[in-house]
């Protein structure tokens, strides 16, 4: 591991700390189970680190995370919140910094080192509303986008961002979580992970159960369905590929352990934005 995994994986221990203090159900997900599986830790050209939980779940922790972890340590970064716009939530390390490539409207916006906590939700039964909620979850997404900062030559995407700029979030947040259907038989994550439609529907039971998985030098939850959510989300996960296959997810601009991420905010506004986030593979 290098240096930043390193730190990665203890704050993974951390969380889970709180999942199992407060009985939370979580699991390692996207490109981090892909690395218990295949690597039995992170994949070695990966740079972040990701969990799913359960809308019901991913509320109690946020709670209890507020309560649980060390302030002085922690921020609980929730999804919506003042100074996050974003459709998830991370939690990050404070006086460290992990700065990614785009510039943050908001100056005040924690850009500490991360872990990524994505919330899964109720997918309706009815074919139509699916694809009503997965339509409502790229509203969301272009709004929080825009409202984070989010920089793109893509014209057509720069003219749905404005156009979902002024629409109210709420409603939409309402169809693409369904709390209605608790038991419906699929559930989606069109909120976090793949942007495609059938890279982020699973049967429901792919988050219900869960066994504890070597990753590096520790064991934490991962789906006991994972070879189903895996080939859902990647195809055939199980060959290494060679190096000039990788898709490498290089997304940060600024990496640094020690120093607090406000000490390059005046950095951040004039760094060239360019690259693209690829799906880790």
């Amino acid at each position: 591991m290098n240096d930043h995994q390193k730190t990665l994986l203890a704050m993974l221990r951390d969380l889970d700390h709180v999942c199992k203090d407060n009985d939370i159900k979580y699991m390692l997900f996207a490109g981090t189970a892909l690395g218990a599986v295949r690597h039995k830790g992170f994949i070695p050209w990966d740079d972040d680190l990701d969990v799913v939980m359960q809308r019901d779940q991913y509320n109690r922790f946020l709670d209890a995370a507020e309560v649980s972890l060390d302030r002085s340590k922690y921020f609980v970064q929730r999804e919506f919140s003042e100074h996050w716009p974003m459709q998830f939530s991370k939690i990050r390390l404070n006086n460290t910094a992990c700065i990614e490539k785009f510039r943050a409207k908001d100056q005040e916006m924690h850009q500490g080192v991360y872990i990524d906590v994505f919330p899964c939700d109720n997918l309706a039964d009815q074919p139509m509303i699916r694809l009503i909620q997965f339509a409502a979850s790229k509203i969301i997404i272009a709004k929080a986008l825009y409202a984070r900062g989010y920089a793109t030559n893509n014209v057509l995407k720069l003219m749905f961002m404005q156009i979902c700029r002024p629409l109210p979030l709420d409603p939409f947040i309402h169809i693409c979580e369904r709390t209605e259907d608790r038991n419906s038989a699929k559930v989606h994550t069109f909120l976090g992970g793949s942007s495609k439609y059938r890279k982020s529907v699973f049967d429901r039971i792919v988050f219900e159960d869960s066994v504890d998985m070597k990753f590096e030098d520790g064991y934490f939850p991962v789906s006991a369905h994972a070879d189903e959510m895996l080939t859902t989300m990647y195809g055939y996960y199980h060959r290494i590929p060679d190096i000039s296959e990788r898709s490498i997810k290089n997304h940060l601009e600024i990496l640094d352990l020690d120093n607090d991420y406000t000490q390059y905010l005046e950095k951040q506004k004039t760094m060239t934005i360019h690259g693209v986030s690829k799906s880790i593979r």
